[in-house]
């Protein structure tokens, strides 16, 4: 029974982290982080990194310590805070960096009305290049007018 509270503990932590990115996107990206998140506005990035990149690392930090406290001093549910951040984490990366913004030339023709609604969404919210005035700061879960063809 107890891994099923496991199980339940992760799932509902990647799912709380929608909300947490768009909350972050929002107010602290667009906000008093701009100035790390600005580049990512920019039409063609400048090299393989961006400032953008450390919200990875941001995150990363909570995950990290949730990982450390929670095999400290047994195995408890921090450990599965931790890594359903570490799975959104993932996704994020695998969403985010490979499948919109093509960091890597992978799913480049796709024809997934889910995949094509994400890009739809997400050049939406790029079209602004300043802080002011965005729209779509969700990750995975955008709004559904992006999924008509």
């Amino acid at each position: 029974m107890e891994i099923l509270l496991f199980i339940g503990i992760t799932l509902l932590t990647f799912l709380t982290m929608e909300g947490v990115t768009w909350c972050t996107h929002k107010f602290v990206m667009h906000g008093f982080l701009w100035y790390l998140h600005a580049d990512h506005h920019q039409p063609k990035y400048q090299g393989i990194f961006e400032k953008n990149d450390a919200f990875f690392v941001i995150f990363a930090v909570p995950s990290i310590l949730l990982f450390y406290n929670g095999i400290n001093p047994e195995l408890n549910f921090k450990f599965f805070i931790g890594l359903g951040i570490l799975f959104y984490g993932l996704a994020y990366f695998i969403v985010h960096d490979i499948i919109i913004h093509q960091r890597f030339k992978l799913f480049t023709r796709t024809k997934n009305k889910y995949i094509v609604g994400l890009r739809k969404a997400h050049k939406v919210h790029h079209k602004h290049l300043g802080k002011e005035e965005g729209e779509c700061f969700g990750m995975l879960n955008v709004p559904k007018k992006y999924f008509k063809i």
